[in-house]
């Protein structure tokens, strides 16, 4: 379902952060699977408008309730929310919001990037990681692949991701369920297994995942969850945000399974 996403950039570099050599163990083959929301942007505001509009259009009723993610994949959202309207949650419908919500979310890009925002340390986050040798970047999220691109895109983020290798929310139910596709997509893209690899996000469901997969966890404070509770869940990590550059190349490759 990521067919037709955009290749990837190539990222600028940072000469400042430390680049390990060949024949460091940091070098090694490693995938890095960023959580997009309260992570890397923050488009809350656009993104309720949007839901309420797009579920209207789905189903003809209005939206009573505030969307709520939390780490939980688009799937297991969107059955929530249709269930709590009396609505059956079944595949049609499914679809048919799903499309009602690209439409929306596309029309609104200028919106998204006027009233929201990328996170401290976002950009030199990612630039730092993509000049490591050995490192992939993408994405473990629950939003929609084809939403998952458009907030990226609103952002000038999708040079820095390769979108082919990504997990998302159409994927699995459950978030736990996600890694295997993103190791499976590496390995049939970039022609190997990955190992290593380590999942980045804000809440306690991003850390569940790469628990689950045998992946490093590296959380960041950035959302609703503060730095114990992200503790708590079993993160390896525990960043107040992407600001310090360094920390996060430390965590990342530090971390590695």
């Amino acid at each position: 379902m990521t067919a037709g996403l955009p290749e990837p950039a190539i990222p600028g570099r940072l000469p400042a952060v430390p680049r390990p050599g060949a024949d460091d163990p940091r070098a090694a083959p490693l995938l890095v699977l960023w959580d997009i929301d309260h992570t890397l942007i923050d488009s809350s505001a656009v993104s309720q408008r949007v839901y309420a509009t797009a579920f209207r259009r789905a189903t003809g009723l209005p939206m009573r309730l505030p969307w709520r993610f939390d780490g939980r994949t688009e799937r297991a959202a969107v059955t929530d929310a249709l269930r709590e309207h009396g609505l059956d949650p079944h595949d049609g419908l499914f679809g048919a919001f799903a499309e009602a919500l690209a439409a929306e979310m596309g029309a609104r890009l200028g919106a998204m990037a006027a009233e929201g925002r990328v996170l401290p340390g976002a950009v030199a986050a990612l630039t730092a990681l993509g000049a490591v040798p050995g490192v992939h970047q993408s994405v473990l999220t629950g939003n929609l692949s084809a939403i998952a691109e458009l907030k990226l895109r609103a952002f000038g983020l999708t040079g820095y991701l390769d979108l082919r290798l990504g997990a998302y929310g159409e994927d699995a139910y459950e978030r736990t369920d996600l890694p295997v596709h993103a190791f499976g997509r590496a390995e049939r893209h970039l022609g190997r297994l990955y190992g290593d690899a380590v999942i980045i996000g804000d809440t306690p469901r991003d850390v569940a995942a790469a628990r689950g997969a045998g992946a490093g966890a590296v959380a960041v404070a950035t959302g609703s969850h503060g730095v114990e509770d992200l503790r708590a869940a079993g993160a390896d990590v525990v960043l107040t945000d992407l600001s310090d550059t360094a920390a996060v190349l430390r965590a990342v490759t530090g971390v590695r399974p």
